[in-house]
């Protein structure tokens, strides 16, 4: 799973604050997504434009077991 946080404050959210990226979509050419906080208490949908602006990759967690 796929993890972000956020680069600036947004939307009454703090800098560095961690999200698992839940779902990308696209439909008719607008794409967006939806971050869940790592302790899953907030939801959030956005688009392109907004992620790529506030989000950086932190890492990729394989959920593989092995």
């Amino acid at each position: 799973m796929k993890v972000y946080k956020l680069k600036k404050n947004f939307n009454g959210l703090k800098k560095g604050t961690q999200f698992y990226l839940i779902a990308e979509s696209e439909f008719i050419g607008v794409k967006e997504f939806v971050l869940r906080t790592m302790d899953l208490s907030v939801r959030i949908s956005i688009n392109e434009s907004e992620f790529h602006k506030n989000f950086s990759l932190v890492n990729f967690k394989s959920s593989m077991i092995q």
